[in-house]
């Protein structure tokens, strides 16, 4: 179990122990409508569904899209930024709903955000699939947009739910979502290829997976909003004095936004970097993908398992680290075992990484709620905007696309380096 203060408009929130009964009474459970395990798996769903299929079906189908000749790298490099920057910009969102609902009266609350957002996925995946290519950055934009909306609107209403049921241990449910999505959406891609579909083809069949799985949580998701649960409220949670240096702060919220730099250019291109590396004709380009997906699952999980009393400056340095292994291995190693193996390493901790940073960030500034973690999405997603066009400035001075990709994954492990050197810097200059 997790300890920390209750903050709705933050990303991810836990609740303090000493706010959760140890067994819920019978008429909690009654008021909330579902059982606790319901709850999270609902969670766990529709987090598959507006991160796997909403923000990263592009990266099992850019190759097929190169191949239809749809689009070209550079052309693919900004349809992914366009997405990072509708995420950044639904989290923003998201954080100034307050403001607009005391201006405007009233705001939706988490849950209905949650099914509206799902259902715009749902519709602009499908979109996705008709030869409209002067549409797609707006398309990728706003789903971008939608899938933001749902990853904190069903975060902070599950864990609302899971509070109150006092079953908040089972939010790691919640965030194996994105990594079971991207297997999900990885997987297939193989037996499309083989078959020879279309890129087209591919985008209507995840759009109609990503309809039936918003259709298996729905009704969960109508249970009921949690009193005082509009979108990016506070919660009364007591505050606690800030302990640390603002100096300390700031190289927080500079390391984090550094992951997003680091991590995204093998999110964007690793079918297309394998694929470069790889005889013509390979399978494994299409499994490592989903390994990565598998990673992201399993890490989600055994963070929360970690002791709540370490210090998570030392526990994000390792994480960065493990994710600039996961980079070199697929340079120096650019076979088979390579990327496979380094694909389990980048996703081991890519949920990790952002659940610890905003631990961290409560712990260091709890008055400033919503406002540091704000700060840190934003670097954050400004980092994943930057990726892919920097990989395609690289590509285009490159001799070959190998070599290309090879210098952006050296900045990228580089990028991650220095955080994790920041991350250890921070922990011997302020000792816990």
């Amino acid at each position: 179990m997790i300890r920390s203060g209750i903050r709705r408009g933050n990303p991810l929130w836990y609740p303090r122990m000493d706010q959760v009964s140890s067994s819920p009474s019978p008429a909690r459970v009654q008021a909330a409508g579902v059982a606790p395990l319901q709850v999270a798996l609902a969670g766990m769903v529709a987090l598959a569904v507006a991160m796997g299929i909403g923000r990263f079906a592009f990266t099992p189908l850019l190759p097929m899209m190169l191949h239809d000749g749809v689009v070209d790298i550079a052309t693919g490099s900004w349809l992914a930024t366009a997405n990072y920057a509708g995420y950044l910009a639904g989290a923003l969102l998201y954080m100034a709903l307050p403001w607009i609902g005391r201006r405007l009266g009233n705001v939706p609350g988490n849950a209905a955000l949650a099914r509206g957002g799902l259902v715009a996925t749902v519709l602009l995946t499908g979109v996705l699939a008709f030869p409209w290519p002067a549409s797609w950055p707006l398309l990728r934009f706003l789903a971008g947009v939608a899938s933001a909306l749902v990853f904190l609107g069903t975060a902070n209403w599950c864990m609302g739910q899971l509070t109150r049921l006092g079953q908040p241990q089972l939010a790691g449910l919640i965030f194996c979502g994105p990594g079971l999505g991207i297997v999900a959406t990885g997987l297939p891609t193989g037996a499309m290829v083989a078959a020879g579909w279309s890129a087209a083809a591919g985008w209507a069949t995840f759009a109609a997976l990503a309809a039936v799985l918003c259709a298996v949580v729905w009704q969960v998701l109508r249970a009921g909003e949690a009193p005082g649960a509009a979108a990016g409220g506070p919660a009364a949670v007591q505050a606690l004095p800030a302990a640390h240096p603002v100096a300390q702060r700031a190289l927080h919220a500079l390391a984090y936004g550094l992951a997003g730099l680091g991590y995204i250019v093998t999110a964007t291109f690793l079918p297309v970097i394998a694929r470069a590396a790889l005889p013509a004709g390979s399978a494994w380009p299409d499994l490592f993908w989903p390994v990565f997906g598998a990673g992201v699952a399993l890490g989600a999980w055994l963070s929360t398992r970690i002791a709540p009393h370490r210090d998570r400056r030392w526990l994000l340095a390792g994480a960065y680290l493990l994710q600039a292994g996961g980079i070199a291995l697929g340079v120096l190693w650019p076979g088979p075992a390579g990327f496979a193996l380094g694909s389990l390493l980048l996703g081991l901790p890519f949920t990790a990484i952002t659940f610890f940073a905003l631990q961290e960030a409560r712990h260091q500034w709890p008055q400033a709620g919503a406002g540091f973690t704000g700060l840190l999405t934003a670097l954050y997603g400004i980092g994943q905007i930057a990726g892919p066009p920097m990989a395609a400035a690289l590509l285009a001075q490159a001799g070959s696309r190998a070599q290309g990709f090879d210098w952006a994954l050296a900045v990228a492990g580089s990028v991650l380096v220095l955080g994790a050197g920041l991350y250890a810097f921070m922990a011997r200059r302020w000792p816990k």
